[in-house]
């Protein structure tokens, strides 16, 4: 299926690891141009490079999301060097899952917040778009009390409404918005690769929740992406797509 990614602009935070790493990759390998962030210079060039081999535009920027202005200021600079923006992916998570005060604001700020500025500050530039697509990267934990419940599910079950809402806000401007909830997914430097090593009963724990036997790729979570995101999902908007290999128990109606 040709997906009709190819020549379309996408925007990604948190693009140098992990799901949004996978993402940055997918688009690409679909054609399609792309603008990503991520805190550490060093990961962003090498990115950058890797990506940029691919025969794609690419716009790599080292940045804090929870750091508004410069936020909307980026996504400016992205639409700039790509030449406008038809995708945006807000993927970054404080991960933050503890019950002091400092998880629920770290939450509030870069989770939620973050992705509310970078979708006030792309409207412009999706408003000129013909195939204008907004997805937030949320989790299961935010439909079902999990470990992550407190700062982390709550705010994540946030991404969720507030996605539904631009969708029913937005539907008339022909901009489409939606969710994906992915379950465990590992990776080498993830949080699941960190607690194999480190937190060895509580990977046990969720590994045995999952039917599969196994923890999901990101490259799983962004092919699920790459679908919402592509004009082949045109009616699809204002839903909640979970990718967890039936790690949930929940019916979502």
């Amino acid at each position: 299926m040709d997906l009709q990614l190819r020549g379309k602009r996408a925007i990604v935070t948190g693009g140098t690891r992990g799901i949004g790493r996978a993402i940055v990759e997918a688009f690409a390998g679909e054609g399609a141009d792309v603008a990503f962030c991520a805190r550490t210079e060093a990961a962003v060039e090498a990115t950058a490079k890797s990506i940029g081999e691919l025969g794609v535009r690419c716009f790599g920027q080292a940045l804090d999301v929870a750091d508004g202005p410069r936020l909307k200021e980026w996504v400016a600079e992205a639409a700039d060097a790509l030449g406008g923006l038809d995708i945006v992916v807000a993927n970054v998570s404080a991960l933050s899952v503890g019950p002091d005060e400092e998880s629920w604001r770290a939450e509030f700020e870069v989770d939620l917040m973050h992705t509310v500025r970078l979708v006030d500050a792309a409207l412009p530039y999706l408003e000129q778009s013909e195939a204008a697509s907004i997805i937030a990267i949320s989790s299961v934990s935010g439909r079902e009390i999990d470990f992550a419940a407190g700062s982390y599910g709550v705010f994540k079950g946030a991404l969720v409404h507030y996605t539904q809402g631009l969708a029913h806000q937005l539907a008339a401007k022909g901009i489409r918005a939606n969710a994906v909830s992915p379950g465990n997914v590992f990776f080498k430097d993830g949080f699941w690769g960190y607690a194999q090593k480190n937190l060895p009963d509580l990977y046990q724990q969720a590994m045995a929740l999952n039917p599969t036997g196994r923890m999901g790729t990101p490259e799983e979570t962004a092919a699920a992406v790459m679908f919402l995101a592509s004009p082949v999902a045109s009616r699809i908007s204002g839903t909640n797509l979970v990718v967890d290999g039936a790690l949930t128990r929940g019916v979502q109606l």
